[in-house]
């Protein structure tokens, strides 16, 4: 992101905003990740997992995430309309469209990393299993919850040939 500048015409460094592009809830997480230059995704995987470990922890973690988020809300001022560049051809990652089995995570996960889809849905499962099924299941709804899904390339409307 490049330097701002302010009616005076003085410029200044990078500001921290909440997206309007990259939301889930508010805006704060993609908006973090706007101003670290990273994907969304890990982001609001980190907020998730620093969110449940507080739980396991303290007992009030929970907590202390949702007020730590609500915070942020109030906080950091918000993006304004089309200030945020949508980039193109950057890699993210996104729930699969293509190759699905419940909602497309291993899929997405798949191609993120260039890995086979099979052998990341075998690893899932084992972990899962590892965890009693509880933290696995969790992850998934977890994963489900802060992977967008792919957009859907645009097709081509359908060319009718003439009559004759």
């Amino acid at each position: 992101m490049t330097d701002q500048q302010t009616p005076s015409g003085s410029t200044r460094g990078k500001q921290l905003l909440r997206s309007r592009v990259d939301r889930r809830i508010g805006g704060v997480c993609g908006g973090i990740a706007r101003y670290f230059d990273t994907d969304p995704v890990f982001i609001r995987g980190l907020w998730l997992v620093l969110t449940v470990a507080g739980v396991l922890g303290l007992g009030i973690g929970i907590f202390l995430g949702i007020f730590a988020y609500i915070a942020c809300c109030l906080i950091v001022p918000e993006a304004e309309e089309g200030s945020e560049p949508i980039v193109q051809g950057a890699k993210r990652l996104e729930r699969s469209t293509t190759d699905v089995k419940l909602a497309g995570v291993c899929g997405g996960i798949a191609a993120y990393f260039g890995a086979d889809v099979s052998a990341v849905r075998v690893l899932w499962v084992l972990l899962t299993l590892c965890t009693f099924l509880i933290g696995g299941v969790l992850a998934y709804s977890g994963a489900w919850f802060i992977i967008p899904v792919a957009a859907e390339a645009p097709t081509a409307p359908a060319v009718e040939e003439p009559q004759s």
